[in-house]
């Protein structure tokens, strides 16, 4: 493809030709004109002439007069052949212009070119009283006139008109080539300039030179001051990429160490949480714990009394009867107490496991729940508060059970702790509805609600009411997120001040299966 010198050179050269061609065309249409009237003006002429002088000199039959006449008309390069005829005799004169030029006598067997003009010659004779007769045709003169000198005329100014287009659009070419260096030989500099400043490194492209005083030195001026600009620009760029780069690291290390801290934060308030729970059960544990051993003990008093008696042999039926009624009021107590502190054991045993471990297993969701609720029991059993269940017994959850009872727990205690004040009365509803493939799980409290202005912060970590309280506001958080990561579900809150509030959990009954959680667990233990 033409660059933009070839374009400007061919743009020039196609106007001047055109402009050459126009103007040639119009010279060489006024040129035959001009040929053509004076043709006309040739033949005119002639034939007057002849009209005039032909009849006399044909009336006297003067021959010798009549070939002057012809011979003298025959002068102009135009007439091929002139012909007199006499109405009684025939040719009576004729002269004829052979191709080399030479004028000879025609015979009337003589071929003749050009193109014949015809015209009568008419004689006026006078009376013998002078007045005109009317006139009489006594012959007639044929005049040839040839158009090649036309032709010739018309072809050499052609072949002149395109020479001269020719020698003016190869002086214009060259002119051209020769002007338009000067202005785009500097651009080329330039061009390759700005190549090797775009392809290549900004320390290894060279300033042209500006020794040019002209437009085109401005402009290299202008390149060379816009290039060490660009190399400043590179220069700050690579220093504001280092520094992003350091930045990126630190800001890198920095969220790593962010997000260990918050997953220690997170462990420790499930480990706090676990702790508080531990220490519940242990205390709750401790009263049937001890009246078994009481009863233990009196069981075993009475037994070495009775050893003792049956030894010395002086052995009582009543101390037979009072020994039976010991030890079966202390079998019945141990056992009681044996089974409460036993199921106090297993819920603990099948809540901690959970939590500790996380594994994934099938579960009820109703008894779990009472399990989770009975392990709050030594919590909720120093407060006016009542949690009533409602749950379908055929629901069954593939899912991690003890991300469900750190849920149900943190929800659990933020209402006995936000909701209700010291020593009020108050419950919790704890509804669960079957949705398809979802469960819908609805913590719902009477108390004193939560302010609107909080409502869109309670998920957020370390927000909380209690700060300085013994609040991490850390419980809300963690429900969060073990809904949204570990269960693939949502959790909403809505609530009215004074009228208590609500917690809308929607988890699906088979837990998607995190890839890429399973894909790092396969790394770290591989």
């Amino acid at each position: 493809m033409f660059g933009i010198q070839g374009r400007l050179t061919l743009l020039f050269v196609v106007i001047v030709t055109l402009v050459l061609t126009i103007s040639g065309t119009y010279a060489q249409y006024s040129l035959g004109h001009e040929l053509e009237t004076s043709n006309l003006r040739l033949r005119q002429g002639v034939l007057t002439r002849l009209q005039t002088s032909l009849p006399s000199a044909l009336w006297d039959l003067d021959k010798a007069k009549v070939d002057n006449i012809v011979a003298a008309e025959m002068l102009p390069p135009e007439l091929v052949a002139i012909r007199v005829y006499d109405t009684s005799v025939g040719l009576f004169s004729g002269k004829l212009r052979h191709d080399s030029g030479a004028i000879s006598s025609i015979d009337g067997d003589s071929i003749v070119a050009g193109t014949p003009v015809v015209a009568d010659l008419a004689y006026r004779d006078s009376g013998a009283a002078g007045a005109a007769l009317k006139p009489v045709i006594v012959g007639r003169v044929v005049v040839n006139f040839s158009r090649a000198q036309i032709d010739a005329t018309l072809t050499a100014e052609v072949r002149r008109k395109v020479t001269e287009v020719l020698l003016l659009d190869l002086i214009l070419v060259a002119a051209l080539a020769l002007s338009l260096r000067i202005v785009f030989d500097p651009l080329k500099q330039l061009r390759d300039g700005l190549f090797d400043l775009a392809t290549r490194g900004s320390d290894e492209v060279e300033e042209l030179a500006e020794s040019r005083r002209d437009e085109l030195g401005e402009v290299i001026r202008g390149f060379n001051a816009i290039q060490r600009k660009v190399k400043s620009n590179i220069e700050r760029i690579r220093e504001a990429e280092d520094e992003s780069r350091r930045s990126a690291m630190e800001t890198t290390k920095a969220l790593a160490d962010l997000r260990r801290t918050q997953e220690s934060l997170l462990q420790a308030e499930r480990l706090a949480s676990l702790g508080g729970l531990v220490a519940g059960v242990a205390h709750e544990i401790n009263t049937p714990v001890g009246i078994a051993l009481t009863s233990a003990s009196v069981l075993m008093e009475a037994t070495d009394k009775v050893h003792e008696a049956v030894a010395g042999g002086n052995i009582k039926k009543s101390d037979i009867l009072s020994y039976l009624e010991t030890a079966a009021e202390s079998a019945r107590l141990i056992m009681n107490n044996a089974y409460r502190a036993a199921h106090l054991i297993h819920s603990f045993k099948q809540i901690a496991v959970d939590q500790v471990s996380e594994a994934r297993r099938r579960f009820e969701l109703l008894d779990y729940i009472n399990e989770v609720v009975s392990s709050l029991q030594p919590k909720l059993k120093k407060t006016r508060i009542r949690v009533a269940i409602d749950c379908p017994p055929d629901i069954v959850l593939d899912s991690y059970p003890g991300a469900l009872a750190q849920v149900i727990t943190n929800l659990t205690l933020n209402c006995v702790e936000h909701a209700f004040d010291a020593d009020a009365e108050g419950s919790i509803a704890i509804r669960v509805a079957l949705d398809g493939d979802w469960i819908e799980m609805r913590v719902v409290d009477d108390g004193k609600g939560i302010p609107a202005d909080m409502l869109d912060k309670v998920f957020d970590p370390f927000v909380t009411t209690r700060r300085g309280q013994g609040g991490t506001g850390l419980g809300l958080n963690i429900v969060f997120n073990l809904i949204a990561k570990q269960f693939a579900g949502t959790i909403t809150v809505s609530s009215v001040l004074g009228q208590g509030a609500c917690f809308v959990l929607r988890i699906p009954r088979v837990t998607p299966i995190d890839e890429a959680a399973v894909l790092e667990d396969t790394r770290l233990h591989a």
